[in-house]
């Protein structure tokens, strides 16, 4: 029997009768079955790395077969990805590079971040055999209608993991709508994927890709040079297109700024964290009710970050105000939303704690 197949364990029911409880709790049989083997769970969604090659010369990809808890994902999408570095379990948010296959097995591809624990961990020290905690997915990036209108594609950096998939998945349609993929890179090996859309772009007519340098020359026919403008998006201003950007702050703003108004829907997610531009000063009480502690925490930094400061370890993932995993309820006090600049008064059942910040004394469910 496959290990993530183990049954529940339950006693048995006879007909007519209420179903009794199991004979162990779930947390008792994941603390004993991790001693047997990491990736056995009772309902937890595990994945183990099943292979790891380059992706470019500051980036890995990581083949990983989830077990049965695990619910998919769409193209485009986010998952959560767990890991424990330095005995401590941390979360990030990856978007994977490819469809389900096989098994549902995956891929995600990670650039290593300057200071990064996770992407640090997973590019110079994970191995076939890891196993690592998955959670659900999330994100508004997904394939365009099926309306007939062109689609653009724009990635920069690491934004080109979900555009993969998306790309991959519109050449999987019986008739794509003509798609570009603009995917900016400073320079020729910090490129992913790039046999693999070329490859895509040359068996589906329909496809095309072209490999934007902001740094190096072009060479290959394919290739562009320079960064996101109006001349190089020129031909979608004339007609509506569907187009989805991914990228830093700044790309998918030159991106929005640029085509928003213009596009027949207009989709993006930034990877980057928030910029944080606020004139609020000083510091406030915080007070986290469930543990009756009190901190002094600076009004304009993100909560996520005063807590971390502290020496406190709340759930996140994304850190981006995407993935609700931060979120808790805010029972008194006024916040600031940092990507927003709005301010709330009112209590909140889910205070996304990355991208809110402290304006006045508040009392957090923690």
């Amino acid at each position: 029997m496959r290990p993530d197949l183990v049954p529940a364990l339950t006693s048995a029911r006879p007909p007519g009768h209420a179903r009794r409880a199991p004979l162990v709790s779930p947390a008792l049989f994941d603390f004993w079955a991790a001693r047997l083997s990491p990736a056995w769970s009772w309902n937890r969604p595990l994945g183990r790395i099943l292979g790891i090659e380059p992706a470019a010369s500051d980036a890995v990809s990581l083949l990983i077969r989830p077990n049965r808890h695990f619910r998919g994902f769409g193209p485009g999408q986010h998952i959560n990805v767990g890991v424990e570095v330095d005995g401590r379990r941390l979360v990030r948010s990856y978007s994977p590079s490819a469809v389900p296959g096989r098994d549902g097995r995956f891929r995600i591809t990670v650039k290593k971040i300057a200071g990064g624990k996770v992407s640090g961990h997973l590019f110079d020290r994970a191995k076939v055999g890891d196993v690592l905690g998955l959670g659900e997915a999330f994100g508004e990036l997904a394939l365009p209608p099926p309306d007939g209108k062109p689609s653009l594609l724009l990635a920069a950096g690491s934004g080109i993991t979900p555009m993969m998939a998306l790309f991959a998945g519109l050449a999987a349609q019986p008739n794509p709508a003509p798609t570009t993929l603009l995917y900016f890179t400073r320079s020729r090996d910090q490129r992913c994927f790039v046999d693999e859309l070329r490859a895509i772009a040359k068996r589906q007519p329909a496809l095309d890709v072209r490999f934007v340098l902001t740094r190096d020359a072009a060479r290959a026919g394919d290739e562009a040079e320079g960064r996101l403008c109006a001349s190089q998006v020129a031909p979608w201003l004339a007609a509506p297109a569907h187009v989805l950007a991914c990228g830093p702050t700044g790309f998918v703003t030159t991106a929005r700024d640029l085509l928003g108004g213009h596009a027949a829907s207009f989709a993006a997610e930034s990877f980057s964290p928030p910029v944080h531009e606020t004139t609020d000063t000083g510091s406030v009480a915080l007070t986290l009710a469930r543990s009756g502690r009190k901190l002094q925490v600076p009004r304009g930094l993100p909560l996520l970050e005063a807590l971390e400061a502290a020496g406190l370890s709340p759930a996140s993932g994304c850190r981006r105000g995407l993935c609700n995993t931060c979120a808790c309820e805010k029972s008194a006090g006024s916040t600031r939303h940092l990507l927003t600049g709005e301010v709330e008064h009112e209590p909140v059942s889910a205070l996304r704690l990355c991208v809110s910040s402290a304006r006045s004394d508040l009392v957090l469910d923690l």
